[in-house]
């Protein structure tokens, strides 16, 4: 099956990610930066890589993504600083995009937010700011890439159940979407890659089953 790597596993979106990919038969490593996270990845049943991206260059992070035929960048600030926002959420990201583009990766998959892009909206002395600027500047470069590439913007996050669907298409206005639902669409990504190479999804919760949304009909999750 499909070799499979998480950055930022450890995190909610990540953890629920790994659970499911590994459900569906993919051999799965988790990149996190604290080396006692590792036995939470090995209880999910996925092979730890200690790799502190923020301070990796990209030759370093060859070495981190080579080997997988996909890349999950799930990792994130957290909300902490501008300057560690912009040099996770844009910095990073563009080093590890940049990683991926000179590997065997085929696939990279962008956990970004609804929104983003050039005409996000937020103003500058908005607390939000770095991380709308983060976001969009690390999806245009994946965007500009060579890579088969998704990019997933769910809108706000919450850790109910979700409705086993998903809410998207023209018009679409943000609202909630479960860390289950992205999870299972970042699933759904892994396996049917052709299907959703260079896909912008912006989405809540909703009825449309995913496979549907990309074309591949009815699939689980």
């Amino acid at each position: 099956m499909t070799k499979v790597l998480i950055i930022g596993a450890h995190g909610k979106i990540g953890m629920l990610a790994t659970r499911d990919l590994v459900a569906a038969g993919h051999t799965v490593a988790g990149a996190i930066r604290k080396p006692e996270q590792s036995d939470d990845l090995r209880e999910a049943g996925a092979e730890p890589v200690i790799a502190d991206v923020e301070n990796l260059s990209v030759d370093e992070l060859v070495d981190v993504v080579s080997g997988h035929d996909v890349v999950v960048w799930s990792a994130g600030a957290g909300g902490g600083s501008p300057e560690r926002t912009t040099a996770v959420d844009r910095d990073a990201a563009i080093r590890t995009i940049d990683a991926a583009d000179r590997s065997d990766v085929a696939h990279f998959v962008m956990v970004s937010y609804f929104g983003a892009g050039p005409d996000h909206g937020v103003p500058p002395d908005n607390d939000f700011y770095a991380y709308a600027e983060a976001k969009t500047a690390a999806d245009e470069h994946l965007a500009g890439s060579s890579l088969g590439w998704t990019i997933l913007r769910p809108s706000g996050l919450t850790d109910e159940s979700g409705t086993g669907g998903i809410e998207t298409g023209d018009g679409v206005e943000a609202s909630q979407v479960s860390r289950a639902t992205v999870a299972a669409v970042i699933g759904a990504v892994v396996n049917h890659p052709e299907a959703t190479a260079h896909l912008t999804l912006p989405f809540n919760d909703g009825d449309r089953q995913v496979g549907d949304v990309i074309g591949v009909g009815h699939i689980r999750g």
